[in-house]
């Protein structure tokens, strides 16, 4: 079976195009009634080191560099709970757009899972910014060689392969490690799973040996792949990644129907006028149009998905019903 979750770019396309000459004029004028007057948080739900923290980062530098926030700007971590003391913070300030956060599938997943009272109702969106497929990283002198040998690996004793991933249990790495035992009829209960504040912890934890397998965003690998410390067996995503992986085989091109990534978006508290809304669409489709956004998805390993407040709304409901089918089905949730 194959799984995509906010992937639908050719709707997009049209979309994007469109809304794009509208958005730059027409948001611009409305958002003339409302700027921000006081420093403004960028909130991540993750330790620093991760994709999380450098979207909030790259966020915050260039709204800095191409000057289209009147105010000052910072990144604040606000790590735990699988991204829940983030929603926290970030809930109790309803009505403030002063207060942004990098929203990730865990809006979804953690209301879904029970983690959460939290869900994605309770916050504004306001722009999905980019999809991040997931890798499956091992250490350099792991006996899986291949995809094929951890697959294997997995059918015959998954107990023995310590897999670690950001940020909570049922995250999107989680269901991507169960969604590829699910291919081959395993139970992804089966996984000896281990959830950690951010993804440069896991990998931190795979590099001392103390894990098996990590599943996470290419680009929080690629450094350690390029030092020959790391090796990647599988890429969920449709086409091969680029750079130092390009020899890496997709999970398709191994005989395995799985494609998955998570999505990387900015979000407000909830309560946010239309003014303000408008203010921060204009920002980041300004910031999304440059020359080193674009810099920055090829860096990362990012593939661009930009969509605005009202079409990622419609996203955010139609996720929320896919992902909990699938994490019923994985036996994740209720």
């Amino acid at each position: 079976m194959k799984y995509i979750f906010k992937n639908k770019y050719l709707q997009h396309e049209l979309y994007g195009a469109l809304f794009g000459v509208l958005s730059v004029f027409g948001s611009t004028a409305t958002a003339q009634t409302w700027t921000p007057t006081k420093n403004v948080e960028i909130v991540v739900g993750s330790a620093p080191g991760g994709s999380n923290d450098k979207t909030g980062r790259s966020i915050e530098k260039l709204l800095n560099e191409l000057k289209l926030v009147p105010t000052s700007l910072t990144v604040v971590n606000k790590p735990g709970g699988g991204g829940n003391i983030m929603f926290s913070y970030v809930n109790s300030h309803a009505g403030d757009a002063h207060y942004l956060m990098v929203g990730t599938t865990a809006m979804v997943t953690n209301h879904i899972v029970g983690s959460s009272k939290i869900s994605y109702q309770d916050f504004t969106p306001i722009a999905s910014l980019f999809n991040d497929y997931v890798v499956f990283a091992v250490n350099a002198n792991s006996v899986s060689k291949t995809g094929k040998d951890l697959l294997e690996r997995l059918k015959k004793e998954p107990q023995t392969v310590p897999l670690g991933f950001a940020t909570s249990l049922g995250s999107h790495n989680h269901i991507a490690a169960g969604l590829l035992v699910k291919t081959f009829g395993g139970n992804a209960r089966d996984l000896k799973a281990v959830a950690f504040k951010g993804s440069a912890e896991a990998v931190t934890g795979l590099l001392g040996g103390h894990l098996e397998l990590v599943t996470t965003a290419a680009g929080n690998v690629a450094a350690h792949v390029q030092a020959g410390k790391l090796r990647v067996v599988g890429v969920s995503a449709d086409r091969r990644l680029p750079g130092v992986f390009a020899n890496v085989p997709t999970w398709k091109e191994q005989g395995v129907n799985l494609i998955y990534g998570g999505w990387r978006s900015i979000v407000g508290p909830k309560g946010l006028t239309a003014a303000q809304v408008a203010f921060w669409e204009g920002a980041l489709r300004r910031a999304s149009q440059s020359a080193e956004w674009k810099a920055e998805l090829e860096r990362n390993y990012w593939t661009d998905d930009f969509v605005t407040s009202a079409q990622f709304r419609k996203d955010l409901d139609k996720d929320y019903a896919d992902m909990k089918a699938v994490l019923v089905e994985l036996g994740l949730a209720r």
